[in-house]
């Protein structure tokens, strides 16, 4: 029995120690600015762009949203706003703006990807040459557009936008750390792959993807995060995302807490769940492609969400410190490394990119953030969200 512990305690060691040094690897190297992202020049300007919006009871949002891409669009491209299974006065809203909107009504297959994949076939008559994934609740900031079409043309791969969260008028000390991880997610860690020219995963609204491989795509899904399977997808079947952090677009934490409950729910459960997909998948792709990208990719996938890797670290080096007694050394020194790793690697990404927005007095309340996030840890146990919910919204 012992033995078998034994085996499994290295197991889980070697697997600690592997994604604390791409977490750290990723963190440094978005600190270093190896890597400056490319200005756009004027091949953007003639081309045909698309931008697809899925919406769903928007009404209180979408008008804000449709005002910051309205004035970065040339007279080819267009907005197809998607009306999904609507029930409030997104049509009206929407038409209102002038912006064209499709509309959506099916009670059985519901779900984001169910969405896109409509918009999808509808720009099939007409296709542009570039579409872009753009959720109704967020701002685009000038030049987005332009920056995300240029790097698809030049790069001929997916790109993904940096995608950031705003905080509530009055954050509370939750609310600062909860940017901070997404920060983390979406700024450090891709910026850091970029850096080092590997590929990213996208994270939904700021997505561009050129009609040629587009157009070869399966959007029509349930998952709960459609955007991520999207990427990995793209990622096998040669089309790697990159990231583009010079196209800056700015969400909004929900300020109700059921809201941002039900919202970090469906982002975490999705990401574990594809972990356990794709990570296996990626693996097998990269040794039978002989493909680097899609072995660091899965490296990146199998990181869990920050809460849960402090936690599992935490819990690992100390179970690894009880192993002492008998006699087994190994797992401890590794364990201990890859913590110190860890928590050097978000050190870095504090000091580089959320120092001034973020306290060290703050930031030493993650141990009390952790314990918020643990219930849903456990729900992904015993209850896991698997089906698509969309998050409840603020007024603006």
């Amino acid at each position: 029995m012992l033995t078998i512990l034994s085996v499994l305690l290295f197991l889980l060691s070697f697997i600690h120690f592997c994604l604390a040094v791409t977490l750290m690897g990723e963190c440094l190297a978005s600190a270093l600015n190896i890597k400056k992202d490319e200005n756009f020049n004027d091949k953007w300007l003639h081309t045909s762009v698309s931008v697809l919006i899925p919406a769903h009871n928007e009404e209180k949002v979408i008008s804000q949203t449709l005002k910051t891409i309205i004035p970065q669009l040339k007279s080819t491209d267009n907005i197809i706003v998607i009306a999904d299974n609507c029930t409030d006065c997104t049509v009206a809203v929407v038409e209102n703006m002038g912006v064209k909107i499709i509309e959506r009504q099916n009670d059985l297959l519901k779900g984001k990807g169910y969405a896109l994949d409509f918009g999808v076939n509808y720009l099939r008559e007409n296709p542009p040459d570039v579409v872009i994934f753009i959720d109704a609740d967020c701002n685009v900031e000038q030049n987005a557009i332009a920056f995300l079409v240029e790097k698809t043309l030049m790069s001929k791969k997916p790109v993904q936008a940096l995608y950031l969260m705003e905080k509530p008028m009055q954050p509370s000390g939750k609310d600062q750390i909860s940017a901070f991880a997404f920060k983390v997610k979406n700024l450090v860690r891709p910026l850091g792959l970029y850096n080092l020219n590997q590929p990213c995963l996208l994270t939904g609204t700021g997505m561009a993807i050129r009609w040629e491989v587009l157009k070869t795509t399966n959007l029509a899904s349930g998952e709960i995060v459609e955007d991520m399977k999207l990427g990995l997808d793209l990622a096998i079947a040669s089309y790697p995302p990159i990231f583009c952090p010079s196209a800056h677009i700015t969400g909004r934490l929900p300020q109700k807490e059921q809201a941002a409950t039900t919202q970090r729910t469906r982002w975490e459960h999705g990401h574990l769940q594809s972990a356990i997909n794709y990570v296996p998948l990626l693996i097998k792709e990269s040794v039978k492609q002989r493909r680097f990208d899609l072995f660091i990719l899965a490296l990146d996938l199998a990181i869990p969400p920050l809460s849960l890797f402090v936690s599992f670290s935490i819990a690992l080096t100390l179970i690894s410190f009880l192993s002492l007694y008998y006699g087994i050394f190994f797992p401890f020194l590794v364990n201990a490394i890859a913590s110190l790793l860890i928590f050097f690697g978000i050190f870095i990404a504090w000091v580089k990119f959320a120092r001034e927005e973020l306290t060290l007095t703050t930031l030493m309340k993650i141990p009390l953030y952790i314990l918020w996030k643990i219930p849903l840890y456990f729900k992904f146990l015993f209850k896991r969200e698997n089906q698509w919910i969309r998050t409840e919204r603020d007024d603006i």
